[in-house]
């Protein structure tokens, strides 16, 4: 009986761990100037994925399969409660090898956040993705324009680079999202702001706070709702 209370414990408390993996991953990752998310993208983006410890798993098409969190950028310029997501198949690049490998997607736009809550949603052809540049201090001037909805990065011993995401697959865990709330949501109500953080997401929001708000010269206007 011991064990088995231990191992329904262990389980529901894994999603809020993975919730503060991906703080410790953006925080270890943004931490490297040079190497970095550039400001000018993270100012202009609506929507964040981390998925810490992306693995290749024989038993998935395409050999790819990773647990992560979603968060979406609120109309009052506030960043939504955290919604966990699976992202399994496709082509991830030559980065990802044996082990483990963590991954950051930019929704860049409005309509890539309402794309991404779909169910099942296909990366590459619902929602199109690119390798994203890198440099936190990079202007402007120097940094692309995207024209994909979704910009996506790696990193893989140690090595962090922009990264090819099409043909995989995203869907929200709503089984990890009912063990963080307590109770069945639905993810466009997390990530639409209809259900409030909980304490364990508090470092993941404040490590978007920060990094996010580091290039005020172009900071966008307040959203217009997700759901109008």
């Amino acid at each position: 009986m011991l064990a088995t209370s231990g191992l329904i414990a262990a389980a529901k408390n894994e999603p809020v761990e993975r919730i503060r993996e991906a703080a410790r991953v953006f925080n270890e990752i943004q931490g490297v100037k040079e190497k970095a998310v550039p400001d000018t993208l993270l100012s202009k983006a609506d929507g964040i994925i981390i998925v810490p410890g992306l693995k290749r798993a024989g038993f998935v098409v395409g050999g790819q399969y990773g647990k992560g969190v979603f968060v979406a950028r609120l109309p009052n310029g506030r960043w939504s409660a955290p919604s966990t997501v699976r992202i399994e198949g496709g082509s991830f690049g030559a980065q990802i090898g044996a082990g483990e490998t963590d991954l950051i997607m930019l929704a860049m736009n409005e309509d890539a956040v309402k794309q991404l809550m779909k169910m099942g949603v296909k990366i590459g052809g619902d929602v199109m993705a690119a390798a994203g540049p890198l440099g936190r201090e990079a202007g402007a001037a120097t940094t692309p324009i995207p024209t994909s909805g979704l910009l996506a990065y790696s990193r893989a011993r140690g090595v962090f680079a922009g990264a090819t995401v099409n043909g995989s697959t995203m869907r929200s865990d709503d089984d990890d999202n009912a063990a963080i709330y307590g109770r069945r949501v639905d993810q466009s109500d997390i990530l639409t702001g209809k259900v409030k953080p909980t304490p364990a997401a508090q470092p993941l929001l404040a490590a978007l706070r920060r990094y996010f708000r580091a290039n005020p010269s172009t900071k966008q206007p307040p959203k217009k709702s997700l759901t109008s």
